[in-house]
């Protein structure tokens, strides 16, 4: 498809105006100044421009990755308010959990995906299990993910007896890479709290063995943060995790809001990516993310919504804005964080996040993950910076189309891969069997 005299938001996280970008298969092939460059770059290159699409109010802007969700808990909306992060888990949401099927999960995961097209989102990390199902969602919705098989072991069980381990080692020889790299396959601890050490060195040695990412909640609260520190002679998660070896691989801890001045050095120092869940913690009251101390720190910081159990809609909007907000309070100053950088963690970070080197920029050979943004709303003018328009304004009522390696999945707000109807009715009927069994 071809995109005319448009407005892009570039690598710098500034605005490019009236430029042609051209789109060929799965990847952004060309970007020129609007006039006669690319027709003639069309006819040397014998390439169909496809659909041809008028810029005029529009804005080409990357699409966002949501750095950490639980996808099928979608199915939880709204089950379990009010209630601490603790008594939550373990009163309402495990015992819902012990009760999935495999067509709850498929169905829980597919509206994730319609929510996610609907606000921009391109590809999430997602934590969970019943990947088969989740994987079969994805796919079938046509969008991307880097999915884990959450590694919970408070029993103690022998490492190589637990099936948690059998089913991940099946997703990565079924599922890495499929899709034209669409779905990957991660690795997971879900956390300190609901596993043993012996279970945390081994995954750590079984995930670097397999290549893979490490996803992993780290010191999400302070009861979480301190207990930890009392059962490990004084090491905090981060601490504990590191020398567990959960660290030495490309690695993304999420939450990490009582992380202390240590505990950042750790995660710079080995290049771990947090993903910073300000709704979440706030709904939760678990506290607000030091996002200024990682950054300084320098730790590379991107952008999840958690799961909608515990956020209640996956709005990357909101979450860019909340947090951005949250970090010039917890500082008393309004100077922390700029927009830019804001919209960079929602894109770039969350991209490299995911191991999605090639993902994140409106850029020439990048892959086509792209939110095309309607920019005559009420709410986008006046326009002194379009980036802090993007960033404080914006709404998802303003995405005009959600593109992800190059095909259109949601336009004027249809989804063009997800059959709603067949989607409710199967969510409906998931939770009235769930329910039916609590």
């Amino acid at each position: 498809m071809l995109f005319k005299d448009i407005d892009i938001v570039n690598e710098n996280m500034e605005i490019d105006s009236h430029v042609d970008v051209l789109i060929k298969d799965d990847r952004i092939d060309k970007i020129l100044p609007t006039g006669e460059e690319m027709d003639a770059y069309l006819e040397a290159s014998g390439i169909d421009r496809g659909e041809v699409y008028q810029g005029k109010n529009l804005l080409l802007m990357p699409a966002f990755y949501n750095a950490h969700g639980h996808s099928t808990m979608t199915l939880m909306r709204g089950y379990g308010e009010n209630m601490t992060l603790q008594d939550w888990l373990f009163t309402k949401i495990f015992p819902f959990e012990d009760h999935l099927t495999h067509e709850a999960v498929y169905y829980g995961t597919m509206i994730s995906m319609a929510e996610s097209f609907k606000y921009g989102i391109a590809s999430t990390s997602d934590m969970y299990y019943f990947l088969d199902d989740i994987v079969s969602a994805v796919r079938d919705a046509g969008g991307k993910s880097n999915i884990s098989r959450a590694i919970a072991n408070p029993a103690g069980i022998p490492f190589d007896q637990l099936e948690s381990i059998r089913e991940m080692k099946d997703a990565v020889n079924k599922y890495n890479g499929i899709e034209n790299g669409r779905i990957i396959i991660d690795g997971s601890l879900h956390a300190e709290y609901t596993s043993n050490e012996d279970t945390a060195i081994n995954l750590a040695k079984l995930t670097k063995e397999l290549n893979l990412i490490m996803h992993v909640h780290l010191s999400e609260t302070e009861t979480e943060h301190v207990e930890c520190m009392e059962r490990h002679e004084g090491r905090t998660p981060a601490k504990y995790f590191d020398d567990c070896g959960l660290f030495d691989m490309p690695s993304l801890a999420a939450h990490c809001v009582w992380v202390t001045e240590d505990d950042i050095d750790i995660l710079a120092k080995k290049g771990v990516v947090v993903a910073t869940n300000a709704v979440s913690n706030l709904k939760l009251a678990s506290g607000i993310c030091p996002v200024k101390d990682l950054i300084d720190g320098g730790v590379t910081v991107a952008i999840g919504t958690d799961s909608v159990a515990s956020n209640n809609n996956l709005n990357i909007f909101e979450e860019m804005k909340t947090m951005m907000l949250l970090a010039k309070v917890k500082e008393m100053d309004p100077r922390v964080l700029s927009p830019r950088q804001v919209l960079h963690m929602a894109t770039r970070n969350g991209a490299l996040a995911q191991g999605r080197e090639d993902c994140g920029y409106i850029k020439e050979g990048f892959k086509a993950d792209i939110v095309v943004l309607k920019t005559d709303s009420p709410n986008m003018h006046p326009v002194y910076d379009m980036i802090s328009n993007i960033v404080l304004s914006a709404t998802d009522s303003d995405i005009r189309m959600t593109i992800v390696d190059g095909r259109i999945v949601y336009k004027d707000g249809i989804l063009l891969t997800i059959d709603m109807e067949d989607t409710i009715n199967g969510v409906n009927r998931s939770i009235k069997d769930i329910l039916g069994r609590l």
